[in-house]
């Protein structure tokens, strides 16, 4: 048997039966036997895959939605760790971003505000909230960064990764609003795009993670103004907005 945390969080019994469908569908053909065994540390899910294809299926799973690191010294390993934007109201002067590290105790990455005005608005004195408005930056949302220093014990210092900064670029040059959906399986999103008729507003679903997807929408259609329409059906998920029409004013 293999036990993995997943780089995936699970508020509630309902998100975790919708993680163990996924993991079935995506496994659906293997000789193994899936599990959730529960959530650890800040809504890590764990699982348990046993059975003759458990390693094949164990790699699949490390490749298509990611484990955590667990420790500090297996995430300094690595160039660039996927996330989640955690505590974002507590902090104006830096991103704290939960990668998954949370042996022998949690310790997350924090984005300092400075490397983010950096990195997203060429260097402007601009607020973390501002920032945040401008490119849907929000609790929960997946995001890719890349450690630069040990801040503390309790902490790492990080900086957007390159993968990370090149998608922001993509979404910014389409000049496409996209609507970030976060906690709702994407079955569900578009089965309320159809009985909406929003589908014919919406191009394309980007997976941004495990329950996280952004969709982009058609020229002219206003992503926060599909909220109103779907938010009653996709009622444990949470919704942020990316518009390049805001960051095309500023010159951005």
């Amino acid at each position: 048997m293999i036990a993995l945390t997943l780089l995936a969080k699970a508020g509630t019994s309902g998100q975790l039966e919708q993680i163990s469908r996924i993991l079935h569908d995506a496994l659906e053909g293997l000789e193994v036997k899936t599990e959730i065994l529960g959530t650890v540390a800040d809504r890590w899910v764990q699982i348990s895959l046993d059975g003759e294809d458990e390693g094949v299926a164990a790699n699949y799973v490390a490749k298509e939605i990611g484990v955590c690191p667990a420790s500090l010294q297996e995430a300094a390993k690595l160039s660039a760790l996927n996330g989640y934007i955690a505590r974002f109201a507590k902090s104006k002067e830096e991103l704290m971003v939960d990668v998954g590290v949370f042996q022998p105790k949690p310790v997350h990455a924090a984005v300092p505000l400075q490397v983010l005005q950096a990195q997203l608005v060429d260097g402007r004195k601009m607020a973390l909230k501002k920032i945040a408005e401008l490119y849907g930056l929000c609790e929960d949302l997946p995001i890719n960064v890349a450690v630069t220093s040990l801040k503390e014990e309790d902490c790492m210092e990080a900086k957007l990764s390159d993968a990370q900064l090149t998608k922001f670029r993509v979404w910014r040059e389409s000049l496409l609003d996209r609507l970030i959906v976060l906690g709702s399986p994407l079955p569900k999103i578009k089965a309320t795009l159809g009985r909406t008729g929003l589908n014919r507003d919406v191009l394309d679903i980007e997976p941004l993670g495990a329950l996280a997807y952004a969709l982009t929408c058609k020229l002219g259609t206003d992503a926060a103004g599909l909220i109103p329409r779907i938010g009653g059906r996709l009622r444990t998920a949470n919704f942020a907005v990316f518009d390049p029409e805001k960051l095309q004013s500023l010159g951005l």
